[in-house]
Formats: structure tokens, C-alpha cells, sequence
């Protein structure tokens, strides 16, 4: 295989040449080696190189999984690697190095991928923006000028450049399909729980946070989660289980499904314009390809909604640093967090019992209404951005005061934080592209436990309106 065509193959397809004989995993690993070293000091996707591990690995035997022999990157916050460091995008925690690796890590290298090193993340994956004090800025292979998204934003432009064909990405508040849209992607924010979190999973408590992929393309995603997505005998929240793999649900028809759309934000305010167009195109697309596609809005109260979540994210970060804390054995200096993180941290220990309790009993009646909302839909869309691809520094967490911070997020990224506290799947797309040549990301949010639908609506998709030969600027 001639090293120029490596970037052109999804995983599946590089798998697929492994078990032909026409390329070498090592071959592949050095393909993805070169990448790095030729677009990391433009992007600064990848933050920690494990080389010399990727090429033994490589050399030695690999489990027969779906993606055998294919480069991987892992983000740098929440999974565990072993003999790796783990720095959450903090200075803080710079110092902490992983003993072994997680459940998700070993089903990943079950999986047969071969882990080269840990991609760019904000500072404990606050932000939608991958830009910290520590790791610095990730930038947008379309663009170096825009973000590549956040939390999983190393992940995204590292996949979007051709430097692996998939990565690891961790989603929150939104921060799977945040960067996907970014970046052109294939981000599915699982429903909770479906890959599995370890037995210390503490950080998974409140069930906002899954652990997937970003792909170029529909099948690498389905596949990953076919690999991954099983729950552990000693699950206590086990998501439901799926009626056939998921690799087998993009080669079916999705029919005719009922899909609701609107731009309504949390706020009120109107979207950009230009994400407003291409979200009206996406429903003419749908509907002219025979689902049932209706204007109207989820009708939530979003403002309960946030008051609830914001004393339990509040306590919630506070006692997972007091974890990291006891860890690293020692307060934080004040030079080691950023000022958003200070402020989270302090309003965090501030939260009474009762706050967080009270805030825990109103998210699950509130949730009960996003979820009530898809007894008579199948599918709802909206955009992932309100507004075009933000420039690097328009969200910095560093630089800018933290009030300031989340009101410039909150216009950017309103609308996906709502499926996190359901538990909902929730896909976005690379459907559009904006004029100054920008992805756009489209959102679709099924039933709880229901990524099949997404999946065969999303293979329907990539098939009426592809988007494999869009290629940014920063490529292969």
C-alpha cells in the first residue's frame, strides 16, 4: 500500500487489508507515526506519543477484533492506560500516571486497535473548546483559525486530519458531538451506560458522562460500539440490550420514521442565520426522503432544567476532585487550575446536601418530559452550534473571566446538554458545510436505548448526501 492512500481507508477497511496481507500492522503505525509528526505542530491534537509501544505492539500478536492492526488515540481525561499519564488538561494533575488500563482501554485493545498516544482535552473536559493552560490550543484541521471543538477535541482534528482513521472521545454536556461538528465528523454519544466504565467509576456517578468514538465514517462507529458495547455482569445500570449489532442496522432501510425538528434554544434567542438554512435543508432532505418531518420544538422548561443540573455538576466535580486531591496528595496551587475551574471547584464544595438532592429529584421528573416528548417521535433534530465554528480565543477558558466564558458557550452550544441528563443517544452528522468552509453538524436524538434507529438513519444519510470526499485543508 502506497503510504498516501492510508488516510483515504476508514478502520474497517485498514482492518480489512491486515487480514488480506497487503499491509503490516507496523506498516499502518508508522503511517499514523508520520501523520502526526507532520500535521501535531499546526493541530497540537496529540499531547502524549507513545511510539515505542505502538511499533512492539504492533510487531507482536493482536487479537482478532473487528479493527485489527488499526492506529487508535485515546483522550487525555478520563481512561486509563497503563504506564501512561493522565493530566485531565491540568497542571495539577500532571504528575499522575495510570497503573492499568480501564475496562473500556482493554476492550478497545480487544477490539484490536493499537493505541499510539492521548489526544488534546480542556481542563477537566470543562469546555466545548479544546484550548487549556496546560495542553494549549487545539486547532481545526479545515481551518487552524477555528476550534476543533471540545472536550474530545485533540480526538476530532486528529481523525478529520487522516492521522487515525478513529479515537476515543468522551461526551458530558455535548463533548462527542461538539467536536464532531466541528471537525466533519460521525459522533454518537451513546446512551448511558452502554460501554462500560470499570469498576472504579465514581467520575460516571450522575450517568451524563459515555465514552464512544469520532469516525469519518457510520460503519467504524457502529462497529466500535458492536466491540465495546456490552455491559459488565456487575453493571448496576446496564442500558438495554440491543436486537441485533449495529453493523447489521446500517444495512437495513430505517423506514419511514416520524421526525421532529426545530432551532428552538434554550434561551429563546435566534440561531446564526447560516446554522438556521442548513438545518431547514436537512428537514427538506429528510422529508424528501419519506419520513414524516414536522417543525416543533422538544417544549421543555430549560431553565428548570439548568437550575437543577447546576448544584449537581457542582457537587459532583467537587467530590472528583477531592479524589484527584488525595491522589496527588495536596491542594492545588493557584497557578495550577484556570480560573473556570477555580470558580467551579469553589461553587462545587459551597453545594448543601439537600441542594444537590433537591437538584437530583427536579433533573428526574424533568427528564421524564424530554423522554415523554419521544412517545410520539422517532427521531428529533436540531443543529449541534448555534453559530458557525467559533475562532480560537472567542471561548478561552484562560483569558477570559468565567461568567463570560459560559455565556459565549451558551450561544455556541446550546443544544446538546439536554440528552446527556436523559441518558438519550444523540448522533451529529457532517450534513452541511458553511461558506467560509467550515463543517456543520446536524443532531439527531433518538429513544433512550435506541442507536439502532440512528444508525440506520444516519447510513441512509451518509449514503443520499455523503460527505467522504470533503477533505480539509490540513489532510493525509
Amino acid at each position: 500500500m502506497a503510504i498516501d492512500d492510508y488516510s483515504e481507508h476508514d478502520g474497517l477497511s485498514l482492518a480489512s487489508l491486515v487480514a488480506k496481507g497487503e499491509v503490516t500492522p507496523l506498516e499502518l503505525v508508522d503511517a499514523a507515526i508520520a501523520r502526526i509528526e507532520r500535521h501535531n505542530p499546526a493541530l497540537n491534537a496529540v499531547v502524549y506519543k507513545a511510539y515505542d509501544e505502538a511499533r512492539a505492539q504492533a510487531g507482536g500478536p493482536l487479537p482478532d477484533g473487528p479493527f485489527k492492526g488499526v492506529p487508535f488515540l485515546i483522550k487525555d481525561l478520563g481512561m486509563p492506560v497503563a504506564g501512561w499519564p493522565r493530566s485531565y488538561g491540568s497542571k495539577f494533575a500532571r504528575g499522575v500516571v495510570d497503573a492499568e488500563d480501564g475496562d473500556l482501554t482493554s476492550r478497545y485493545r480487544q477490539a484490536g486497535v493499537i493505541p499510539l498516544g492521548k489526544t488534546n482535552t480542556p481542563e477537566y473536559g470543562i469546555t466545548g473548546t479544546t484550548e487549556g493552560a496546560h495542553l494549549g490550543a487545539c486547532r481545526n484541521p479545515w481551518n487552524p483559525d477555528h476550534i476543533s471543538g471540545g472536550s474530545s477535541g485533540g480526538a476530532a482534528s486528529a481523525v478529520a486530519a487522516g492521522i487515525v482513521p478513529l479515537a476515543h472521545a468522551s461526551d458530558g454536556l455535548g463533548s462527542i458531538r461538539i467536536p464532531a461538528a466541528c471537525c466533519g465528523l460521525v459522533g454518537l454519544k451513546v446512551t448511558r451506560d452502554r460501554n462500560p466504565n470499570g469498576q472504579q467509576d465514581t467520575a460516571y456517578a450522575m450517568g451524563f458522562t459515555v465514552d464512544h468514538v469520532v469516525t469519518r465514517t457510520v460503519r467504524d462507529s457502529a462497529a466500535m460500539l458492536d466491540a465495546t458495547g456490552r455491559p459488565r455482569a456487575d453493571a448496576p445500570f446496564a442500558a438495554p440490550p440491543k436486537d441485533r449489532p449495529y453493523t447489521e442496522e446500517i444495512e437495513r432501510s430505517p423506514g419511514k420514521l416520524r421526525i421532529a425538528w426545530s432551532s428552538e434554544t434554550p434561551s429563546g434567542r435566534p440561531i446564526h442565520p447560516e446554522i438556521q438554512a442548513a438545518l431547514e435543508r436537512t428537514a427538506a432532505l429528510l422529508k424528501g426522503l419519506g419520513h414524516e418531518v414536522v417543525e416543533q420544538g422538544l417544549g421543555i422548561d430549560y431553565r428548570a432544567l439548568y437550575a437543577a443540573r447546576t448544584p449537581v455538576s457542582g457537587a459532583n466535580f467537587a467530590a472528583d476532585m477531592a479524589r484527584l486531591i488525595e491522589q496527588v496528595g495536596r491542594e492545588p496551587e493557584p497557578d495550577e487550575l484556570e480560573p473556570l475551574t477555580w470558580a467551579s471547584l469553589k461553587g462545587g464544595r459551597k453545594v448543601t446536601g439537600e441542594q444537590a438532592f433537591r437538584g437530583w429529584q427536579d433533573l428526574r421528573v424533568l427528564n421524564r418530559k424530554t423522554l415523554a416528548f419521544f412517545e410520539d417521535w422517532d427521531v428529533y433534530l436540531c443543529p449541534v452550534l448555534g453559530t458557525p465554528v467559533p475562532e480560537v480565543g472567542l471561548i478561552d477558558p484562560v483569558a477570559l473571566e468565567p461568567r463570560e466564558v459560559n455565556r459565549r458557550q451558551g450561544e455556541a452550544f446550546p443544544y446538546t446538554p439536554p440528552f446527556n441528563f436523559s441518558g438519550q443517544p444523540s448522533l451529529s452528522l457532517p450534513l452541511e458545510m458553511s461558506a467560509n468552509g467550515l463543517p456543520i453538524g446536524m443532531m439527531f436524538t433518538a429513544r433512550f436505548a435506541d442507536e439502532a434507529t440512528l444508525f440506520r438513519l444516519a447510513a441512509q444519510l451518509e449514503k443520499e448526501a455523503p460527505w467522504k470526499a470533503r477533505k480539509p485543508a490540513i489532510w493525509g
